[in-house]
C-alpha cells in the first residue's frame, strides 16, 4: 500500500513558515528516519495531546515509535517541517518510498 500525505501551511507567530503533514501507512520506518535525520531544520511529531517532539532526536524517535508502532507499519502521523528542502525530502519519500 502506498503512503498517503496531506499538507497544510501555517505561518506562526515567529513569522516563520511551517508545513504540517499528515502521513499515513509508512511501512519502511528505517528509511523514514534516514530521511528525517538528513533534514537540515527541525522536524517534529505532533502527539495526540498536541505536544511536539523533535524527530531528529533518537530518544524521541524511540519513544514516539514505542507509543504508536503497530504491526510493522505506522498508521498515521502528523509531522511539521520548517525548511523547504526538508519538506521536499519528506514529500519525495512519501511519494517514491
Amino acid at each position: 500500500m502506498l503512503s498517503k500525505l496531506a499538507l497544510s501551511s501555517y505561518n506562526g507567530e515567529e513569522e516563520r513558515s511551517e508545513k504540517k503533514m499528515k502521513v499515513q501507512n509508512i511501512s519502511n520506518i528505517d528509511k523514514f528516519f534516514e530521511v528525517v535525520d538528513s533534514c537540515q531544520g527541525k522536524v517534529e511529531l505532533v502527539t495526540g495531546e498536541g505536544d511536539r517532539l523533535n524527530l531528529k532526536s533518537k530518544l524521541s524517535q524511540y519513544v514516539s515509535m514505542a507509543n504508536i508502532f503497530s504491526n510493522g507499519e505506522i498508521p498515521e502521523l502528523e509531522i511539521i517541517a520548517y525548511e523547504k528542502e526538508d519538506i521536499d525530502k519528506l514529500v519525495s519519500f512519501m511519494i517514491n518510498g
